[in-house]
């Protein structure tokens, strides 16, 4: 069994991987800003770039999920700096500290969150792969400075995963609770045209893929952690709608969300094709292939 050192271990990704790992009979230590309340939490101060090197003694995976929720307020200015700093912050300074360590007392794997946003919204002829391009909107330029900060690993040897997550759906957490409520109450709708997009990825497979990264000795790079068989949002919501047994009625105009959301907008409304072809290629399989797999999943998650 192995050591597992989090950042961000209290949000809805990091306590679904703290019951997998528990479960698994792995042991978890929580990386806490305050006074540690138990054996397993470790304080540290992101803010100043400040971790203890023993923190990292006989620790063989270090898993970074922390960062400002994105979609929780307006983007503001004060917003999106904060979007940003909370996130070069923890990254850089658990990049620092793995740098430094040397040799054998390393921890074998950095797997640091990323986003699928990176692609941006705009239509395309292809579904990105991990080797696609960076948009020019806020949303992909934070994902490349994220993934920027954690360089001084990467130049330090140290193997590292960059997961840029899909929104993970689970009736447990994150944004399929707000769609399950609406549609069990029949307001249930498609969004903007329905013909954008959606990417998607079951909770069973963000952590099935978090465990084989941590495992696979060659798994370093950016995976992209979205179903193989894309879908669009009409195609999600006749799913669901079939799933929940409830009729598809409403539809919300992309103008409406527009007015009301202002630029998160996009993230709704805009196009966001990709594909895992780094994980199919090394040989990860889905446990939730396509949107009906993972809606079935979600349900019972």
């Amino acid at each position: 069994m192995s050591t597992w050192l989090l950042a961000g271990a209290s949000g809805f990704l990091g306590t679904a991987l703290r019951v997998r790992l528990a479960t698994e009979g792995h042991e978890v230590v929580r990386l806490v800003r305050r006074e540690p309340a138990t054996g397993s939490e470790r304080r540290w101060d992101p803010a100043a770039g400040l971790l203890d090197p023993a923190v990292l003694d006989g620790v063989d995976v270090v898993v970074d999920l922390a960062g400002a929720g994105v979609f929780t307020q307006p983007w503001t200015a004060a917003r999106r700096e904060l979007l940003l700093s909370s996130r070069l912050e923890t990254t850089g300074t658990l990049a620092r500290a793995l740098a430094a360590r040397a040799g054998d007392g390393r921890p074998r794997a950095f797997l640091q969150a990323s986003g699928i946003a990176r692609y941006g919204t705009e239509p395309r002829t292809a579904p990105a792969t991990e080797d696609a391009p960076a948009a020019p909107d806020f949303l992909a330029q934070l994902t490349v400075a994220w993934e920027g900060a954690a360089q001084p690993a990467v130049d330090a040897g140290v193997r590292t995963a960059f997961l840029r997550t899909s929104p993970v759906l689970a009736a447990s957490g994150g944004a399929f609770v707000p769609m399950k409520l609406a549609w069990s109450a029949g307001l249930g709708t498609v969004i903007g045209s329905g013909r954008q997009w959606m990417p998607m990825i079951s909770l069973e497979d963000y952590l099935g893929v978090t465990l084989w990264a941590a495992a696979a000795p060659g798994a370093r790079g950016a995976y992209n952690l979205t179903i193989p068989e894309p879908t669009t949002n009409a195609a999600f919501t006749d799913a669901l709608a079939r799933a929940l047994r409830r009729p598809r009625l409403l539809k919300a105009p992309a103008f409406v969300l527009r007015r009301a959301l202002g630029e998160l907008a996009e993230q709704l409304v805009g196009d966001c094709w990709a594909v895992p072809a780094r994980l199919t290629g090394d040989g990860y399989v889905f446990q939730a292939p396509d949107v009906h797999a993972t809606i079935a999943s979600a349900l019972r998650t």
